[in-house]
């Protein structure tokens, strides 16, 4: 069993405390530190070698859920925290898991086993993300996205079926779907790449809807795409 490099980040201690113990009971996790900001666990991330973090999210200065959204694809995120109703938000970054506090050793050992699976396994890797919408938090599955569109200050969700409107920016959306499906063709778009049907060096066609390809994307996409 491979060893998860992880570290903890709360600014409570006695919270810190309890989730390091149940850590340091499991042979296959290594507890690299604490920290009880996310500016030090920021930098300690950014010089590499963890996996995992045991993220608090009602933090003072910089959030758990803004601390991820920094962090990117960096490292896997669980999110701790006293607050049921963050549970949506953690999820809507694509968090591993949520535990709820006081966090106990059962429930944190089944959240470290769903990070195994997502290391393990690729057809595991999370299928969808939650925006909110319609004053509430919805589910799209990344199966169904057509593509992505930046109207004003929304972003237009174009779906299999119908039109998700939220208010996000298309740059943090996009950081949330896979590199690999999804491609930025113009600053205004996004597009899935397996619901491509054309494309010219000046577009791309997706659902019959032509999408203009921007200069600045334009080497990129068509090497992606197959173009000369």
């Amino acid at each position: 069993m491979k060893q998860i490099n992880c570290i903890v980040v709360d600014d409570e201690p006695i919270a810190r405390e309890i989730i390091e113990t149940h850590l340091n009971r499991l042979d296959y996790v290594s507890v690299d530190g604490s920290y009880e900001d996310a500016i030090s666990a920021l930098n300690r991330i950014e010089q590499g070698g963890i996996d995992l973090v045991f993220l608090d999210i009602n933090m003072p200065d910089i959030s758990g859920l803004s601390l991820t959204s920094m962090l990117g694809d960096k490292v896997k995120v669980i999110f701790t925290t006293a607050h049921r109703e963050y549970a949506l938000e953690g999820f809507d970054l694509n968090a591993v898991d949520y535990l709820l506090k006081p966090v106990t050793l059962e429930r944190l050992i089944k959240a470290v086993a769903k990070f195994q699976e997502l290391q393990d396994d690729p057809r595991h890797e999370i299928s969808h993300l939650f925006v909110r919408a319609d004053r509430k938090m919805v589910r799209v599955d990344f199966a169904d996205i057509l593509y992505l569109e930046s109207y004003s200050d929304y972003v237009k969700i174009h779906l299999s079926e119908g039109v998700l409107v939220t208010r996000e920016s298309i740059s943090k959306l996009s950081a949330q779907l896979p590199k690999a499906a999804f491609l930025r063709i113009h600053r205004s778009y996004v597009v899935a790449m397996d619901k491509v049907t054309a494309f010219t060096n000046e577009s791309v066609e997706v659902s019959k809807k032509v999408l203009v390809l921007s200069r600045s994307y334009k080497e990129e996409v068509l090497e992606r795409l197959g173009g000369n």
